[in-house]
């Protein structure tokens, strides 16, 4: 379906302030269900990738109309970029947006304790470094949300990385180098998702293309790995000799969404039932 007929069924309000970060604003745009249509009463925030040096909130736009048209409440967000902020500066951005879209569930008319969070390549590193950190407060601008929870109900990466290196490669791992401006043991550790699983990590759909050059689907494999380890709920979709952004392709970014979709409609929609 073109994104013009996608649009046209599911309402957008666009740059809505959610809070502040190095002295400035952070916007985000907002999907709505079709009046009349199914509401789910639950949220999924939309982090955009873009190696943390790129990218905005309309790049997740297909996600956005299609959780709209299932009948979630989506939240594409913006967040600082390299090197206006370096990690973990756009992780608390990802927090702030967190906090704001609970603080802010009447308006949203979503359930505060049913939000998720999907992410792709960067984004997909910042959904899961999110759904595992604890409730650390952002540092700098917190939107008056202060105090207010970061914890998400699931979580799910396309191509996100999950580990990081100093000198030697690991296996699925990046350079520190390329998210950190001082790079040093104990925050390379901090900066994978991997570290971070524990059994309290959130349901995770996990998506990868084994093509992929750019983000080794290692990675992904390893954070499968880890979240079963400690019987978290967690699936893996792998895409035989896809690369890296292959859901650029229309029909790619419709069956992921379908995916991504019924993973939400079986964690977030109806979270109680088998």
């Amino acid at each position: 379906m073109a994104l013009v007929e996608e649009a046209e069924r599911v309402s957008l309000e666009e740059g809505v302030v959610y809070g502040s970060g190095g002295g400035r604003e952070l916007r985000c745009d907002i999907y709505r269900p079709p009046a009349g249509a199914r509401q789910t009463g639950a949220a999924v925030l939309l982090v955009h990738g873009g190696s943390w040096r790129g990218g905005d909130r309309t790049q997740l736009r297909r996600y956005g109309w299609r959780l709209g048209r299932a009948g979630y409440v989506g939240v594409a967000i913006e967040y600082r970029l390299i090197p206006e902020a370096w990690f973990p500066g756009f992780l608390h951005d990802v927090k702030a947006a967190i906090r704001w879209t609970r603080a802010h569930s009447g308006d949203l008319g979503i359930d505060p304790e049913r939000i998720g969070i999907h992410g792709n390549s960067a984004g997909g590193h910042l959904a899961l470094l999110a759904a595992g950190t604890p409730n650390v407060e952002d540092l700098e601008g917190d939107g008056g949300n202060a105090g207010v929870g970061t914890e998400v109900a699931a979580c799910s990466s396309v191509y996100g990385p999950s580990v990081f290196h100093l000198e030697a490669p690991q296996r699925g791992s990046r350079p520190a180098e390329r998210l950190m401006e001082n790079p040093d043991s104990v925050q390379t550790a901090r900066a994978g998702p991997v570290s971070w699983v524990t059994p309290a990590f959130p349901p995770t759909c996990l998506i990868h293309g084994t093509g992929d050059e750019l983000v080794p689907v290692a990675a992904t494999e390893l954070m499968y790995e880890a979240l079963r380890a400690v019987e978290v709920p967690a699936e893996l979709h792998l895409y035989p000799g896809q690369p890296h952004g292959f859901d650029a392709q229309p029909d790619f970014a419709r069956q992921n969404g379908n995916i991504i979709s019924f993973f939400y409609d079986r964690h977030l929609a109806r979270p109680n039932e088998d």
